[in-house]
């Protein structure tokens, strides 16, 4: 995004929230506005959005202020709402077609977290089992949809009418049935879909298993902080743009771990190319003790 977009995104996220009426609280606001600028300037290609209501209304919602979105400014023209069964995401097409197409080569280095196994291990894609046939199946059905050029598949678009159906809306796509096609477990699935360089994997029939073997463990939370020009005090806001966390006795050295330093260095690279909506980009790890974990 050009820095002379920026001031037209901000304007049209303003506008069009005022006027579908969508009254956010301050903070919940805040999170989706820097969740729009990080689509649009593609730091990241798909976010879930778990604030701001719950399905089916926040569906409603957010499919309202994309389609006025995109009336106030072509800026958002890649921009959509993914449901999955219950979890609902904001994607930009291309930069996900994009990340999806990069999955399935040695382009991206992916790292797993089997839980299927205690303790857990680090284990890479080269290590074939059936949880990561299961995610290939998911990156595969993905690859189908998502095209390079902003173009999403009409034979998937399309959404059912069930009772969790968020309604019709252009800019909704529903891949509900990734989940049924794949039988992907739903942390492997977003860990892959949000960016995440460490991934849990299991299959379901080792939820049990993997919910003991994460909830005695101690962590490591990863989060990338920016900063944001805060107009009112003419200075910077510090914003998570994201967080993951990796089990503590695999990932003993911090953000000194190898995987990520890389992780960093990828996101640097992107924040180079929008440090006019962005003051400065940077890693924070923290420990937490064990702690009850659903999965």
């Amino acid at each position: 995004m050009e820095a002379a977009k920026l001031e037209e995104t901000l304007m049209a996220f303003e506008a069009s929230l005022s006027y579908i009426k969508w009254r956010l609280k301050p903070s919940s606001k805040s999170r989706l506005q820097i969740d729009i600028l990080a689509l649009c300037s593609s730091m990241r290609p798909c976010i879930m959005v778990d604030y701001g209501g719950k399905m089916p209304e926040l569906g409603h919602r957010l499919c309202a202020f994309l389609t006025q979105c995109k009336k106030v400014s072509s800026i958002f023209e890649l921009l959509h709402v993914m449901v999955i069964d219950e979890m609902i995401y904001l994607i930009n097409v291309r930069t996900l077609a994009d990340f999806v197409k990069s999955s399935l080569t040695t382009e991206t280095t992916m790292l797993f977290v089997d839980l299927e196994n205690d303790p857990p291990k680090l284990m890479t894609r080269a290590e074939k089992s059936h949880a990561t046939t299961q995610l290939l199946s998911a990156q595969n059905l993905f690859s189908s949809v998502f095209h390079a050029d902003g173009i999403i598949s009409n034979h998937l678009q399309r959404h059912d009418s069930g009772p969790h159906s968020v309604g019709d809306a252009e800019s909704l796509v529903d891949l509900s049935c990734c989940l049924k096609e794949c039988d992907v477990t739903i942390p492997t699935l977003n860990g892959w879909l949000l960016g995440y360089p460490v991934i849990y994997l299991f299959g379901k029939d080792y939820i049990e298993r993997a919910v003991c073997n994460l909830s005695t463990k101690s962590l490591h939370i990863y989060q990338i902080f920016v900063d944001r020009v805060d107009k009112s005090s003419k200075g910077y806001q510090k914003e998570e743009l994201m967080s993951f966390t990796v089990p503590y006795d695999l990932s003993l050295e911090g953000s000194s771990e190898a995987w990520a330093k890389s992780f960093l260095a990828e996101m640097q690279v992107k924040w180079d190319k929008c440090k006019h909506i962005w003051g400065s980009l940077h890693m924070e790890v923290n420990a937490c003790y064990p702690q009850a974990i659903a999965l």
